[in-house]
């Protein structure tokens, strides 16, 4: 569609000039004839052809086009991007090549010319996307990749993946500066790993544990190691290249260490007991700089314990202890008083114990042998390692001076696990003690006591009891013995004073007396007891009990509050401390309501509204009643009392707004228009349940669905039905009211909406009515451009219309002639109609060119119909005088009688047709050139657009002359513009002269022959298949001695003008014996030329005589023919009825091709009755007439 160039020539004559472009490469371009201008027609492509020659012409329709050759070529544009020869490419380097080393090589190639052929390549991405791998590698100009950072097979990336792009340096394309890239390719880089990294041990640390008792090739440990080249892992040996304890480990080639020696705990008590080994991991094969790769590491080996040795006596203590050879023992001594109490230890004894094995071995019992064990314990009885040992006093009563002063008892110590022991033996020297028992003044001692008095209230510190002894025997130790309220009191064990021990437990109202048994001991266990008889005293120590719940109901405004408030005191009766006393706690609602102070009366001060109380409460108010008691310090309870304020409907709804505005699209059945919000200050549903109702012009357009937001509030939802829609053209708003009740209606609450309907393009766009009205254009290049302006219109606001050529009917007279029209109009899109190829209107072809268009509207929105109903711009053709007139072939032969024709009569005809209309293509005929005559006269006539030439005879004709007249006629038209065009034609007329007329003589008057003379005339064409021309019809003369009364002369001549003579018409009537059978019905009695009639005059009396004679034979004859011919016709009709049968017997493949050929037993495919050809059903049996039996 670009212009290209411009073809440009001149002429003298100032003829308008056609322009061409010919040759095997035209189809490049469209040239516009009459201006010269050039487009692209096809896109031209440099890489596929670069130079080319056409022919270029042009032509003043006058003269010979002139023609020459033009070169074309074809400039490059940078329309091609570079291609890679190969798009998957992969390659290998060694993670040790060195920086700006080239990796590979890559090849883009590029079609076009000059710069935008020529390549740069980039490279686009690095895989694995990491900030330094975006640098590692450059590529040249060449396309060479170079790297250009070091690599590691193990640390950064064993493969990398380069994107690549090929761009040309730009050119032009489509008048703009443009690069053009291939797509990308991908470069797969696989690093080769080299033997350049020590191998490493798999984890940091290595720690174990062995027992000192394993034996050699114990297995210990394993440690592992690998070669930290991972795409080599080149196998590895290990040493062991140091020990803090040579020989006692080994390792093998797997990595197992071993025992190798004996080992003992004993000997790394100072090392942690453990044993550091180190370990060399060797790889197999020397490294890249040909040395040995390896590493070592540090194993620790922890020794573990052996049962090998059983406990020991030291006579030491325990801290001082060095546990050698020297301070162990098997003897000790030891002191204790008699009577000590039990679990009293031995003085003077250092005895330690100890086994120098590790944990569960170095675990001993210890126990007691000997003569006097029983009177003894030991202490402790299991230890583990070492631990000092203690003698205690078990049975005090056998540690007695008085009986033994001198006691012996073995400490043994057992093995836990070997049961291997040592025995040691302790002497033990008994001391005296004083063995007197103290005393109470009294046996019973009578206390009072408040009830829970804090713990350490003194209850007595006056009672003490007395020992005769001195020293520790006379050292007294108070105390109180088990017994009921042992548990609430306690004793200073020196000072003999009683005090409170548990308060919480000390309650008069659980038990108001004690009985305590005091007891004193003195330094040798002896003792006296007395009781102690506590008497509770009471204190305001229980709160009040309110008995029962409190929940009431009363309705709003209506009913009051009145209960009172059951409770009781457990402390001691008609006391303060039980003596009540009632008063109401503050609270939200605690105002409203007051409570008598003795007896506990509570009743509300006012009515009660539902609607002041908080809506989340449901009406409940809850009231604190405290009942507090008279004691010190006063002591209280409370209680809840749960008011149930009933609701009543005793308030209106109330719209959240008092007018609403909402908006809604056209054309959107069930759409959702907005909500209105009421609520009810009521707290309960049977008062505050809202309901919903609709109001005013249009609202049967809407439907409101109320639905519960919340108590007291409802929602209305205002919609369309689902089988309603607003149309913004009809009515673009809407006021209604909306009315909100409650169930107990005594008002109503009102809101206003307005609806605001949103226009939607919805509505389909029309065609002006006017714009389609019809228009004319003329033929064969004669108008050009913009021929008419459809102009389409749509109602919505929105609307962006297009006029579309749907269709175009080309007709001619009212018939269509298919597409021939199609390429001569065009219709943009806005309406504008224009001539597409004004040369090849052609009027002839086509006189009605209809485009069916339609508007189109781009926004309409997607549900509904975008365009409008077709509409039709009718386009007339006007006609041009374009066209010559032309005879249309004429299968006549023109016969001339000059004896019948007379001066403007009719004697001939032409035909012709001009393909132009109106003035254009009427013809005019004319007689250009007649032998013999000097006159013409020729009228015309049309009919259908056929113009038909009457030639009328001018003068007389002389009735002697036999031949023909050729006639020359010419057809002219006659246009309004412009020169006439015509054509010409040549008619042969024949004439028949006088000596072919024949007279017929007939037995009826001439009046009977007249009207008779169709029928007459039907029977000699009949019989003669000439054209009979009727010349005359008269009486003869009754004078006359005729055979007839009346005679008739007539030609008769064929369609060659040839015509049959007397002696020729008689024989040929009479071989045709039906016409001739139906010439003597008509009166025919004589056949002869006039002449010869008017000479027979003389015979006529005697022939009279005969031709009687001859009719009455005649007659005879007749009667008996038409009797064969009946019986024939019934034959011949049961033959048909046969034949017939036959027929529908046949098959169809079996039927005569060629059609039948009537009064033959010839069948044609209709399977027609061979007689007459008529269908098989119709026999004909209704008509018996002669002429239907007719045998040919």
């Amino acid at each position: 569609g670009a212009q290209v160039f411009w073809l440009v020539a001149n002429d003298r004559d100032g003829d308008p000039l056609t322009y061409g472009i010919s040759g095997s490469y035209a189809y490049f371009f469209d040239v516009t004839k009459d201006t010269g201008e050039v487009r692209l027609a096809s896109p031209l492509d440099y890489e596929t052809i670069f130079y080319f020659a056409i022919t270029i012409s042009v032509s003043d329709g006058q003269n010979s086009a002139v023609q020459k050759d033009m070169h074309v070529i074809v400039e490059d544009r940078n329309d091609n991007a570079p291609v890679f020869q190969n798009t998957s490419f992969s390659t290998s380097i060694k993670e040790t090549l060195p920086v700006g080393s080239v990796v590979t090589t890559v090849l883009a190639s590029d079609k076009d010319t000059g710069s935008g052929g020529l390549v740069v390549y980039f490279i686009e991405k690095v895989i694995p996307d990491t900030v330094d791998n975006q640098h590692l590698f450059w590529i040249l100009a060449n396309g060479s990749i170079v790297l250009n950072g070091s690599l590691s097979y193990n640390n950064k990336s064993a493969f990398y993946q380069l994107e690549l792009k090929a761009c040309d340096s730009g050119d032009i394309y489509q008048d703009k500066f443009t690069i053009q890239c291939s797509p990308t390719v991908f470069l797969s880089i696989s690093v080769i790993d080299q033997p350049d990294l020590d191998p490493q041990f798999v984890r940091e640390s290595y720690l174990a544990s062995v027992s000192e008792g394993a034996p050699k090739g114990t297995s210990v440990l394993k440690v592992e190691a690998m070669d930290t080249d991972k795409g080599i892992n080149d196998p590895v040996t290990y040493s062991i290249s140091n020990s803090t304890r040579p020989g006692w480990f080994d390792i093998e080639a797997d990595g197992v260490i071993v025992v190798s020696g004996s080992l003992d705990r004993e000997q790394l008590l100072e090392e942690d007991e453990e044993v550091q080994v180190q370990v060399t991991a060797t790889e197999m094969h020397l490294n890249i700089y040909e040395k040995e790769a390896k590493v070592s590491i540090w194993v620790t080996l922890r020794v573990t314990d052996v049962n090998d040795h059983k406990p020991e006596f030291y006579n030491c203590t325990l801290l001082a202890c060095t546990f050698t050879s020297e301070e162990a023992q098997v003897n000790f001594t030891g002191s204790v008083d008699e009577h000590a109490s039990a679990r009293i230890p031995i003085d003077d004894l250092t005895l330690v114990a100890y086994d120098p094995d590790k944990g569960s071995n170095g675990t001993f019992l210890l126990s007691l042998e000997g003569p006097d064990a029983e009177a003894f314990s030991v202490s402790p009885v299991r230890a583990a390692g070492s631990a000092e040992v203690q003698v205690l006093v078990k049975m005090p009563s056998l540690v007695d001076y008085e009986r033994q002063t001198v006691m012996l008892v073995q400490v043994v110590a057992t093995d836990s696990v070997s049961k291997d022991s040592s025995i040691a033996t302790v002497t033990i020297h008994v001391r005296d003690i004083n063995d007197h028992p103290p005393t109470f003044p009294q046996s019973l001692y009578v206390l009072m006591v408040p009830e829970h008095s804090p713990n350490g209230f003194v209850v007595t510190d006056s009672i003490h009891a007395t020992d005769p002894d001195t020293g520790e025997g006379g050292h007294i130790t108070y105390s109180l013995l088990a017994g009921n309220g042992v548990e609430l009191f306690e004793v200073n064990p020196d000072s003999g004073t009683v005090t409170v021990r548990d308060s919480k437990l000390l309650d008069r109202e659980t038990q108001a007396t004690y009985n305590l048994t005091l007891q004193a001991l003195d330094g040798g266990n002896l003792s006296g007891t007395t009781t102690l008889q506590i008497i509770l005293e009471d204190i305001n120590d229980n709160a009040p009990v309110v008995s029962g719940s409190y929940n009431i109901f009363v309705q709003e405004e209506r009913e009051n509050v009145s209960v009172t408030i059951q409770a009781h005191d457990d402390d001691e009766p008609n006391t303060n401390n039980s003596r009540l006393y009632f008063s109401l706690l503050p609270g939200p609602y605690s105002q409203n309501f007051s409570v008598d102070p003795d007896t506990g009366l509570l009743e509300n001060l006012g009515p009660l509204d539902r609607e002041a109380i908080d809506p989340t409460l449901a009406g409940r108010i809850v009231l604190t009643v405290r009942v507090a008691d008279g004691g010190v310090p006063v002591l209280s309870a409370e209680v809840n009392v749960t008011i149930n304020v009933e609701d009543i409907n005793d308030n209106l709804p109330v719209f959240n707004q008092s007018s609403y505005n909402f908006s809604v699209m056209e054309r959107d059945p069930g759409a959702m228009v907005g909500v209105v919000v009421a609520w009810d200050a009521d707290q309960t549903e049977a008062n505050n349940r809202i309901s919903f109702s609709l109001s005013g012009s249009g609202s049967n357009n809407f439907m409101l669905r109320g639905s519960l937001l919340g108590s007291g509030q409802a929602v209305g939802h205002l919609q369309l039905p689902l089988d309603v829609s607003l149309d913004y053209e009809t009515q673009a708003f809407f006021d209604l009211v909306v009315n909100a009740v409650d169930p107990d209606p005594q008002g109503e609450a009102t809101a206003t909406v307005r609806v605001n309907v949103i226009d939607v393009n919805d509505e389909p766009p029309t065609l002006d009515p006017a714009s389609l009205r019809g228009i004319r254009v003329a033929e064969n290049g004669s108008q050009y451009g913009l021929v008419a302006q459809v102009i389409a219109q749509d109602i919505d606001t929105s609307a962006q219309l297009v006029v579309q050529l749907m269709n175009v009917i080309c007709t001619k007279a009212e018939v269509d002639v298919g597409s021939l029209c199609h390429g001569w109009f065009s219709v943009v899109s806005n309406g504008s109609v224009f001539i597409n190829q004004s040369e090849a209107i052609d009027y002839e072809a086509c006189d009605l060119v209809t485009l069916v268009v339609r508007a189109y509207d781009l926004m309409t929105d997607p549900r509904f119909q975008a365009y409008s109903d077709n509409g039709s711009l009718p386009i007339t053709i006007e006609d041009v005088n374009d066209n010559a007139p032309y005879f249309l072939p004429e299968n006549k032969t023109f016969v001339i009688i000059p004896e019948l024709v007379v001066p403007n009569q009719q004697v001939a005809s032409v035909q012709a047709r001009d393909d132009d209309s109106g003035n254009n293509g009427a013809i005019l005929f004319s007689i250009l050139q007649v032998d013999f005559l000097s006159k013409d006269g020729v009228t015309t006539s049309s009919e259908a657009d056929v113009f038909t030439g009457n030639i009328e005879l001018v003068t007389n004709l002389d009735a002697s002359l036999q031949g023909t007249y050729q006639v020359t006629v010419q057809a002219q038209d006659r246009p309004s513009v412009g020169a006439a065009r015509e054509a010409k034609t040549t008619l042969n007329l024949f004439t028949v002269d006088q000596s072919y007329r024949v007279r017929l003589q007939f037995s009826t008057n001439k009046e009977e022959v007249g009207a008779n003379l169709e029928e007459i005339k039907a029977a000699l064409a009949q019989a003669t298949r000439t054209t009979v021309y009727i010349v005359s019809i008269q009486d003869i003369d009754s004078t006359a001695r005729a055979r007839g009364r009346s005679y008739l002369d007539a030609y008769f001549v064929f369609p060659n003008g040839s015509a049959l003579t007397l002696n020729e018409l008689s024989v040929t009537i009479r071989q045709d014996r039906d016409s001739l059978t139906q010439l003597l019905q008509l009166g025919l009695v004589v056949l002869g030329s006039q002449e010869s009639l008017e000479s027979d005059l003389p015979k006529v009396l005697i022939i009279v005589t005969v031709v009687l004679a001859a009719l009455l034979l005649l007659v005879l004859v007749v009667m008996t023919t038409v009797l064969m011919c009946v019986r024939k016709s019934y034959s011949r009709k049961l033959w048909a009825m046969k034949a017939a049968k036959e027929a529908r017997k046949t098959a169809a493949g079996e039927m005569p091709l060629a059609p039948a050929i009537p009064g033959t037993n010839i069948y044609n495919t209709e399977r027609a009755n061979p007689m007459l050809n008529l269908p098989t059903k119709d026999l004909g049996f209704e008509s018996l007439s002669s002429s239907s039996d007719i045998d040919h």
